[in-house]
């Protein structure tokens, strides 16, 4: 991580719309090193601070019950939210014993997916795809897509989450008449080796960092966890919001504005290698007119 705090754009030159020298704290987890990569091709000096970890449910009876009932032809209506979380329910039909026949109840169901990843998972599995949640896939395009299935008054629909309840998707589906049935299949934990995080945190309030990178709204959380576990929150929002603040897409922003804290960047499409681009073009102009730096 980059020592010392200071004002300058980092330790190299920035260069018109460029990021070259940037320093630039990233807190992917999975995908960490791939978005690391994508940043120093665009000049960036980037760290990595590992701000979350899946922790799958066990004994996840929920999850197991609601694949029974689509097994079955229970549920009319399934929405897959991310890929990773298709095949963890999947996981938890087939220790049961039911993963085939999941697969067959899903084919016979009206199955939505949100953007790219579930539906790799669903064509895998040759399940069809009744609706596929334009970008840029938050739950507000989801409430509008799925309206394409017609009159869901009545209909149980069930709801594959990802670490954490979305209220806002599950009260507009109740709006138009849905039984909502939420699926845990995991959620989100801080790393077991809190050090990196830690280390990045206090440094990001003490100004060591040029760019702060969100590709998650979840991460937000764990980092206001860390900060105030520190005594930092306040230093970490100030020194955050002198530099660049870049958000993967609407979800995470969202999460940002409330908490004081509202990007400066956000790509065209949320996906990793748009914001990097995004980054490279934005991030020295944004700097400049933020700290009123001349002749970088």
């Amino acid at each position: 991580m980059a020592d010392g705090v200071s004002d300058s754009v980092g330790a190299g030159t920035a260069g018109a719309g460029g990021m070259q020298g940037l320093r630039v704290c990233l807190f992917e987890s999975r995908k960490g090193t791939e978005l690391a990569g994508l940043i120093a091709r665009q000049g960036g000096l980037p760290t990595v601070a590992p701000s979350m970890r899946e922790v799958p449910l066990q004994e996840n009876r929920e999850a197991q019950e609601l694949a029974a009932e689509v097994s079955e032809g229970g549920v009319e209506v399934v929405v897959f939210l991310t890929g990773v979380g298709a095949r963890a329910w999947y996981d938890v039909a087939a220790l049961a014993g039911g993963g085939e026949a999941f697969l067959a109840g899903l084919r016979r169901c009206r199955v939505v997916v949100r953007g790219p990843k579930p539906a790799v998972v669903l064509r895998e599995w040759q399940v069809p795809i009744a609706v596929q949640v334009p970008e840029p896939n938050t739950w507000r395009e989801l409430l509008e897509a799925i309206q394409q299935l017609g009159d869901l008054r009545g209909v149980r629909v069930a709801v594959q989450e990802y670490g954490v309840p979305n209220r806002s998707l599950y009260e507009g589906l109740e709006e138009l008449g849905a039984q909502v049935l939420p699926v845990p299949v995991y959620r989100w934990a801080l790393p077991e080796d809190l050090g990196p995080l830690r280390e990045a945190v206090r440094g990001v309030a003490a100004g060591a960092f040029d760019c702060v990178v969100f590709t998650s709204a979840q991460q937000w959380h764990h980092v206001c966890e860390i900060a105030e576990e520190q005594g930092v929150r306040e230093a970490f929002v100030k020194q955050a919001g002198r530099g660049v603040v870049a958000s993967i897409g609407p979800t995470a922003t969202e999460t940002l504005v409330a908490g004081g804290l509202p990007p400066d960047i956000e790509p065209e499409h949320p996906k990793m290698g748009h914001l990097a681009i995004a980054l490279g073009r934005r991030a020295g102009e944004v700097l400049r007119a933020k700290r009123g730096l001349s002749g970088l």
